[in-house]
């Protein structure tokens, strides 16, 4: 598979049985066989999209020492904001060329998820970055809700099976800024090459070149998005979950060709993850004679934790 295709959410929650359907279809083999798909039809309006941006680029142009503030120590980088370079993907030693903010959940009925997530850190200089933050956080969450129901019916299961261990999940929103480059790189990429930790990622700002993905021959393929859609891939949790039935792909950001080296560029994951409690044990589903169990028992908890610390966000020393 060369090119990455696109599917409409709006079909999953018509009141048509066979368009449904056809979207489950669809959806369910472009994971078996890229991991990645372009969804157009989700939750989020274009004056949505447009404020974020905006307030995501009024952030990143603060002064240094201004987003340093918002720099919380001791919480491995899951709220607030972290400076250029301190994140590389797995197995790399060097920085990637970029830096992010992290909105978290917004816990409303469970205090002891309350109390077991940090705080979203409030910006100051910015009244409306945390309200608009919110916002899209929630709009992204909808639609990764129903994309998570088709892929349980997609696996055989009963279609809400996600919903009870997504609601209040340890999800992130993460705008991210990649600043223009000033000098030869050595070795460093915007985004290494990796895998995505989490259930399913949806990406918002992949309309220009940057976002590649290996197909299973190896190939680096690019990935571009419509402006009215979201690129949307398995993580390593679902991966795991379903016994590699759904494929966590590896992906990355290239560097830009040297000419528009000057140019930043922006991009805006939501990390859909379970609460830390769920069991990622591969489903009985995905387990036959070709198909045996390919992975140990472990919580989402447990997973994410390992990942934080080989990722280097939680130090062990």
């Amino acid at each position: 598979m060369n090119a990455i295709p696109s599917v409409n959410l709006k079909d999953f929650i018509s009141n048509d049985p066979q368009k449904k359907q056809d979207f489950v279809d669809a959806i369910g083999e472009a994971y078996e066989n890229i991991g990645f798909v372009a969804l157009k039809g989700h939750f989020l309006d274009d004056t949505l999209v447009d404020n974020l941006y905006a307030e995501v680029k009024n952030f990143f142009n603060l002064p240094l020492e201004t987003k340093q503030k918002y720099e919380i120590p001791g919480i491995g980088g899951q709220r607030g904001y972290v400076s250029f370079g301190k994140e590389s993907a797995k197995g790399k030693k060097e920085g990637d060329l970029k830096e992010f903010w992290h909105f978290g959940q917004y816990v409303e009925d469970n205090d002891k998820l309350k109390a077991e997530y940090p705080e979203n850190v409030i910006v100051e200089e910015l009244p409306r970055f945390n309200e608009v933050g919110r916002e899209a956080y929630k709009m992204l969450e909808k639609t990764a809700k129903y994309v998570l129901r088709a892929l349980a019916l997609y696996i055989g299961l009963k279609e809400t099976y996600f919903d009870n261990y997504i609601h209040n999940g340890n999800s992130i929103l993460r705008p991210i800024h990649y600043p223009p480059i000033t000098q030869e790189p050595k070795e460093a990429v915007r985004a290494a090459a990796h895998g995505d930790i989490n259930l399913i990622t949806l990406l918002m700002g992949a309309q220009g070149r940057g976002l590649q993905v290996q197909n299973h021959k190896g190939e680096w393929i690019d990935a571009i998005a419509e402006p009215d859609e979201l690129m949307i891939n398995v993580g390593d949790m679902l991966s795991r979950h379903t016994n590699n039935k759904l494929k966590s792909t590896i992906h990355r950001v290239i560097n830009p060709p040297k000419e528009l080296w000057g140019t930043s560029r922006y991009s805006i994951p939501f990390f859909m993850h379970p609460i830390s409690e769920m069991k990622l044990n591969v489903l009985e589903e995905c387990i036959d004679d070709n198909h045996p169990k390919q992975f140990a028992d472990i919580t989402a908890g447990e997973f994410l934790t390992e990942r934080l610390i080989e990722l280097g966000l939680i130090k062990t020393k």
